[in-house]
């Protein structure tokens, strides 16, 4: 994702947001106040959630056309839109989101993605909810997706053996990882960890990423770590693989929190990682900064807390979401919710009862009802949607409802 530095709670004052909300205002009136198709056009909009589904690239339940969207990770490279898969966390930057009884859309110019943690996998819980990578704790829940090159899910992990990649929410308040995607990620070129800065000491240029990682060594890149690097500022830190001298050594040091234009919708979807919410109703989610000043709660605002996962809607102004709405998120919601494919089934296997669609395995076994076909009119290059829930080994969906599209 575009990570620049960020000093999370250092938010504009109400007085210059309130110029720059009146401001944008200004502008949209001027435009005709949003009633025009030409008005309409000139909207942009911002989306930050993990990927829950495809046919369009679905982010907080807003199906996004990825036709013509370029495809970025976290370090700025190119990447294909068919490398994208569930689970990843993304941000997308698109035009205004539409909606209507069948639900939300957009068209995206730009999906980015990225991860949280790459590293070596040092142990693994008994009970299997969580993992150890590079000294951090990653919990694995009941929608915690692994790569289908995994096979087996979490029994594919070796002790340190097994170097993986992390999609995943952050929370400072425990120092602990949630995950929502697992992927192997042999003969990795670096590690890499975001999280906040503990234990900075700026004569010998160390600090730890929470109380879990070694100390890090930032000394050989001590002319390209953020400027104003202090505790509790979230970073993203690339490592050799090799320690030296008992410490990890970073080949890059960048600030780890999303750089937001101005947008005239915004949605997050994650974990709250800076909060002064109980004294100015400000916080921040991933690193976004938010102000909730004028914003609802239908929730209430007791959840508003260091860690919580929480959902806002609102506008993007000089890199503040202006919240109109904040709800606190239910633990169970992506499995209650489920996730969602659209497309042509390719490689059906009868016998198995699975197919592939948009590069995930998609058991059959047990589908409650189909819609507009039946189970004899599965056969490749037939366009399907499914609905479901992760396998128990988190390598596949298992479909609960399959509609045909023809």
């Amino acid at each position: 994702m575009n990570h620049l530095p960020l000093n999370p709670l250092r938010h504009p004052t109400r007085l210059h947001l309130s110029l720059a909300c009146a401001a944008a205002i200004a502008t949209l009136v001027a435009c005709g106040g949003g009633g025009s198709a030409a008005a309409d056009d000139a909207k942009t909009a911002y989306a930050a959630g993990p990927i829950t589904g495809f046919g369009s690239v679905i982010v907080n339940g807003v199906r996004f056309d990825d036709s013509r969207a370029r495809v970025l990770d976290d370090d700025g490279s190119s990447r294909r839109a068919d490398e994208l898969r569930l689970g990843m966390m993304a941000e997308v930057r698109s035009s205004a989101i539409t909606t209507d009884s069948t639900g939300s859309r957009s068209d995206a110019s730009e999906i980015r993605i990225g991860s949280e943690v790459v590293g070596p996998v040092a142990s693994i819980a008994v009970d299997g909810s969580s993992l150890v990578v590079l000294g951090l704790t990653v919990k694995l829940t009941s929608t915690t997706l692994f790569d289908d090159r995994l096979v087996g899910g979490i029994k594919a992990l070796v002790a340190g053996t097994t170097v993986i990649e992390v999609h995943a929410t952050f929370d400072p308040a425990t120092g602990t990882y949630t995950a929502t995607r697992v992927e192997p990620k042999a003969n990795a070129p670096f590690y890499k960890v975001r999280g906040t800065v503990a234990n900075l000491d700026a004569v010998a240029r160390t600090f730890r990423i929470g109380s879990g990682i070694d100390t890090i060594s930032y000394d050989a890149v001590r002319a390209a770590v953020p400027a104003a690097l202090a505790n509790g500022q979230l970073v993203r830190v690339r490592l050799q693989t090799t320690k030296v001298a008992g410490n990890w050594v970073a080949a890059s040091v960048v600030g780890g929190a999303a750089k937001i234009e101005n947008h005239d919708e915004a949605e997050l979807e994650g974990t709250v990682t800076a909060s002064t919410f109980a004294v100015d109703r400000h916080f921040s989610v991933n690193g976004v900064a938010v102000d909730a000043t004028n914003a609802t709660f239908p929730k209430g605002t007791a959840g508003i807390v260091l860690g919580a996962r929480v959902e806002v809607k609102g506008s993007a102004v000089s890199g503040v979401v202006i919240a109109t709405r904040v709800a606190t998120e239910d633990a169970n919601k992506r499995e209650v919710e489920g996730f969602e494919l659209h497309g042509a089934l390719t490689e059906l296997n009868a016998a198995a009862k699975t197919f592939m669609l948009r590069g995930v395995k998609v058991s059959f076994a047990s589908v409650a009802e189909y819609r507009k076909g039946s189970v004899t009119d599965l056969v490749n290059g037939r366009k399907v949607e499914v609905k479901g829930a992760r396998s128990s080994d988190g390598t596949q969906l298992v479909a609960t409802r399959i509609g045909f599209e023809d």
